[in-house]
């Protein structure tokens, strides 16, 4: 069975104020998907933050709306864009993406990497990540929160892993190009190339006054 996360949204006027939203606690938010039009909401500003704590972006979350007509109705959908103000981290604006339990969705899913390299433990190199996320196609009951990436396979500097190394879960498809570097190890510098990073930077030499317009 599906784990579905559930969060309770109002329906809005878009004449609402969306400063005086937040100020009074609530999230300016949207509802549509593919056919669908397009719904403005408002979320409680800290049932959110618990909701998309736990669920994050790949998860169902069951939207219950409160209609203006009095009316309610639940519907299906992703966390798919979340807009946080840059300075405070308050979240400003949220877009949720209304889906069909029985049609594929595609997402961006992030990696997590697991294991440990031997590149890395035993000779000192340094992992680089290239990739931190891959986009995937799969029925929403099938989207995982999170793929893990192994990088025991990382034994030397000249081992890497591609997108067409990473193992999914049945039932998801990768879509993300399959020969794009996901991790590598970067070999150590030596001690000649970190004597050339300490070394002062020389000024460059003071250019001579210009002639021009010298009495």
């Amino acid at each position: 069975m599906v784990e579905k996360f559930k969060i309770t949204a109002s329906e809005r006027k878009l004449e609402e104020k969306a400063n005086k939203l937040r100020h009074n606690g609530l999230i300016p938010a949207i509802i549509y998907g593919k056919g669908k039009e397009p719904m403005p909401l408002t979320v409680d500003e800290h049932a959110f933050e618990l909701c998309y704590r736990e669920a994050g972006g790949n998860s169902i979350v069951a939207v219950d709306i409160k209609k203006l007509d009095g009316s309610d109705s639940t519907k299906n959908a992703l966390i798919y864009k979340v807009a946080s103000d840059p300075v405070t981290d308050q979240t400003l604006h949220i877009d949720f993406l209304q889906i069909r339990m029985d049609e594929k969705i595609t997402a961006s899913i992030p990696l997590k990497f697991v294991g440990d390299s031997v590149a890395v433990i035993e000779q000192g190199g340094s992992l680089l990540t290239h990739l931190d996320e891959v986009e995937v196609e799969c029925l929403p009951k099938d989207m995982p929160h999170e793929i893990e990436v192994d990088i025991t396979s990382l034994i030397d500097f000249e081992a890497v892993i591609h997108v067409s190394d990473i193992k999914v879960p049945e039932g998801v498809a990768l879509l993300s190009d399959p020969e794009e570097v996901v991790v590598y190890v970067e070999e150590p510098r030596s001690e000649e190339e970190l004597a050339e990073l300490e070394e002062p930077v020389t000024p460059e030499e003071e250019m001579p006054p210009s002639e021009h317009g010298e009495e």
